[in-house]
Order: structure tokens, then C-alpha cells, then sequence
């Protein structure tokens, strides 16, 4: 088959941003899968790759490797995503022990001034995972680090709700659906899922 019948074979196939993928290319997106909890991330990044996207997975241990990963210091793909829990306006993180913690840009959850102080998000779009981290103030904080829109719940769905989240989000852009569409779809799936909220400015 020549590469014209190709294109025009997948172009009689429903239209998906998996059919780049199957035209070739690697991926159609990338995703930046930043994980703080170590419970979900890995279904999340097997779920995407069936979507067609790079996922780029960073364990995070201490606070020094989240800034690492969103400081600035790398590339950031277009999309980052960011599995972890929370709580009231917060990222948790562990405190790491006394003798570790002078190497250490901040110790324990990262909050509002944490995230303007050592995270930078230039056009990403930013999904957070954790509950109640869809607090208006921190989603002020991230979209002040350059982020270009920010998703998360604004209160405490069920946790495998926080896995499905993610997924339903990337099919429909899969589906070439933009972002305010995505959301827009998410949040009429159920109760649980109308927590999740996007933040743009």
C-alpha cells in the first residue's frame, strides 16, 4: 500500500487522533506523568499510551525532585499531569526526614506559595489528581507558574474516580476534542466527576 493509499484508507476510519499514530507517528501528544503517590500513575500511564500519547513518568520522592521535574530546569510537555492526593488546597508530599531535609528546597505539601516559588508550567496543561486540589487559590498558583489551563476536583471524588478522570479527559482529546470540551463532557458523567474543574485565564 503507498503511502496516498494509506491516507486514504485512514481517512474513511472514524476521525481520532490515534490515526496519526497508526499514519506513523510516535505519538500525538506528550504528557509530563508526575507521581507523588505511587498508586495510580501506573494504570494512568498504561491507559494513555493506548491513547497514543508519550507519557514521560517521574517518581517523585522528595520535594527536590518535584522541583526537578516543574521547575524549569527541563522541557515540559504540553500536558502534565500530577497523581497524587490532597488536601484542602494542597498538594501532599511526605516530610522527608530531619537529616535529609536542609537539601531540600521545601519540606512536606506543597501549597499555593510553594507552587509560585519553585514550579514553572509554560502553556502546559496542568491536570492534578488529589482531592481538594481544585481550590480556586491553588489553581490561581499554578496558572501564575505559566500553566496554561488547570484541571482537578474541588472536593474528594472516590478514588478510582481520580484514575478514570485522567483517562476520560485524554479519550476525548483523543477524539479531537479541545480541553474546555473535555472538561465540559467529564464534569456531565456523573457527581463525582462535576468536581473536577478547569481554571484559565
Amino acid at each position: 500500500m503507498t503511502h496516498a493509499e494509506e491516507e486514504r484508507w485512514l481517512a474513511t476510519q472514524r476521525p481520532s487522533r490515534v490515526r496519526e499514530v497508526q499514519a506513523g507517528r510516535l505519538a500525538w501528544t506528550e504528557v509530563d506523568l508526575i507521581d507523588i503517590e505511587g498508586r495510580f500513575a501506573h494504570p494512568l500511564r498504561q491507559g494513555l499510551e493506548v491513547f497514543g500519547v508519550q507519557v514521560n513518568y517521574v517518581r517523585v520522592g522528595q520535594p527536590r525532585h518535584l522541583v526537578a521535574a516543574l521547575g524549569g530546569a527541563r522541557p515540559i510537555a504540553p500536558y502534565v499531569i500530577v497523581s497524587c492526593h490532597g488536601d484542602e488546597g494542597r498538594i501532599l508530599m511526605e516530610e522527608v526526614a530531619e537529616e535529609l531535609s536542609r537539601f531540600q528546597p521545601f519540606n512536606g505539601d506543597l501549597g499555593p506559595d510553594r507552587v509560585r516559588e519553585h514550579v514553572r508550567l509554560p502553556g502546559s496543561v496542568t491536570l492534578v489528581t488529589g482531592c481538594d486540589t481544585g481550590d480556586p487559590a491553588l489553581a490561581d498558583a499554578f496558572l501564575d507558574a505559566g500553566a496554561g489551563a488547570y484541571i482537578a476536583p474541588r472536593g474528594a471524588p472516590f478514588g478510582y474516580a481520580s484514575v478514570f478522570a485522567p483517562l476520560f479527559f485524554f479519550y476525548e482529546l483523543t477524539e479531537q476534542r479541545t480541553p474546555v470540551e473535555a472538561v465540559e463532557r467529564l464534569r456531565a458523567h456523573d457527581a463525582e466527576l462535576a468536581m473536577w474543574q478547569l481554571y484559565r485565564r
